[in-house]
């Protein structure tokens, strides 16, 4: 018996990578070019629209009901070999890595207790637990995943106003605009989607991914790894970096190892730092310790929520965590740990109301043509409450 329906579902994980997953899925999450959901969908030629994720997100990703079922953990990156074992299982199968579930195709229900057979993977698996693993692993993700986008295709010709080294790593989709500008894709691949455009002057360093509808302005500076997710607008300069979607950083100012969330802006000016004067270990805040963690990496920058901006000139230090809905303005630097819902800098900060963070989310949105739902507005107001506790201001 083969499975007819996969489900992608959060484990013990999932709070680790929070205030990312306040509003989505793990699965949904942005790593190299492509989401985790769109990694497994691609190696495993199928189309995934059931998750098993918190009860507040449920309406939004919803958990498809069908007796043959895989479930995939949707902290997993896949990769070809992982998705042929994935695909050979039956039932009461399941794959782990020591006591850590990969896929599981229960007889019965959602649960892997009935799983008599458990398949232990011997090859890495490269998981998504903590934030900033996201930009970390960006690099060897984002070379898989230009594989996986462009096998057997052919790429829409260079313009001849763009200058180029190593051409064959570049790939350029349908619709696309970029003249000018001057890539080099020596030190990894650099994709281009369809219906982009690349201002005059900007000077590109793979590995670099500008997704369908994004925008790179003017003279923009980008060192890889870069991901640009759609219909994402950025400028001045950036290292190492995933912007999700939908969010802007379109002037002057460096943002650096540092991964941003969806419907977000970045005022002009705004400057990230990711390295310490010191030269020290970097500490995040971590949600479910509610204490900064050594990350172990000497650099590492800003992590965002959705719906969050920042003022001009606004300055984040490194190890900066900002939550959903925050409203980030003023000189100097704000505190490492923003709590969602919170409006000010280094002045003070006082609550942001929900109310006000929907107004403004259905205006951004509206901007793009897209509709903030009574759906949208549930999940909002959700993390609102849940958030309540770290607003001690």
């Amino acid at each position: 018996m083969k499975a007819s329906l996969y489900t992608l579902f959060d484990d013990q994980w999932r709070n680790h990578l929070l205030p990312l997953t306040f509003t989505r899925p793990v699965s949904e999450l942005r790593c190299g070019i492509l989401t985790i959901r769109e990694k497994w969908e691609r190696l495993l030629n199928t189309t995934i629209s059931s998750w098993k994720t918190e009860d507040y997100l449920s309406e939004k990703y919803p958990q498809q009901e069908e007796k043959n079922q895989i479930f995939l953990n949707g902290h997993c990156c896949a990769n070809a070999t992982l998705a042929a074992q994935v695909a050979t299982l039956n039932a009461k199968q399941g794959l782990r890595q020591g006591e850590l579930i990969i896929a599981f195709f229960p007889e019965n229900g959602n649960s892997p207790d009935s799983i008599e057979t458990w398949i232990e993977i011997t090859e890495p698996v490269r998981l998504i637990q903590k934030t900033w693993q996201l930009f970390h692993f960006s690099k060897e993700e984002m070379e898989a995943d230009f594989q996986l986008l462009t096998h057997k295709r052919k790429s829409a010709v260079i313009p001849e106003t763009v200058q180029t080294i190593s051409s064959e790593n570049i790939f350029i989709e349908a619709g696309a605009k970029l003249n000018f500008v001057t890539i080099n894709a020596s030190s990894g691949p650099v994709y281009i989607g369809c219906n982009t455009e690349i201002m005059e002057g900007t000077t590109i360093r793979g590995p670099f991914a500008l997704c369908e509808h994004a925008t790179v302005n003017m003279g923009a500076r980008i060192y890889g790894p870069v991901t640009i997710g759609p219909h994402s607008k950025v400028g001045g300069e950036l290292n190492t970096v995933i912007i999700h979607g939908y969010s802007n950083k379109g002037h002057d100012g460096f943002l650096g190892h540092s991964y941003i969330g969806e419907w977000c802006n970045l005022g002009a000016s705004t400057n990230t730092s990711n390295l310490k004067n010191d030269y020290s270990e970097v500490k995040l805040w971590n949600y479910p310790s509610q204490r900064f963690l050594k990350t172990g990496l000497q650099f590492c920058g800003l992590i965002m929520g959705d719906h969050s901006k920042s003022g001009i000139q606004t300055m984040f230090n490194s190890g900066t965590v900002i939550g959903v809905g925050c409203n980030i303005h003023g000189s100097g630097y704000p505190r490492n740990f923003v709590p969602s819902f919170s409006n000010g800098g280094t002045h003070g900060f006082e609550e942001h109301p929900v109310r006000t963070v929907l107004n403004t989310a259905e205006k951004v949105m509206a901007r793009r043509n897209v509709i903030l739902t009574d759906t949208d507005k549930k999940i909002i107001t959700s993390v609102f409450e849940q958030t309540k506790i770290y607003r001690r201001y």
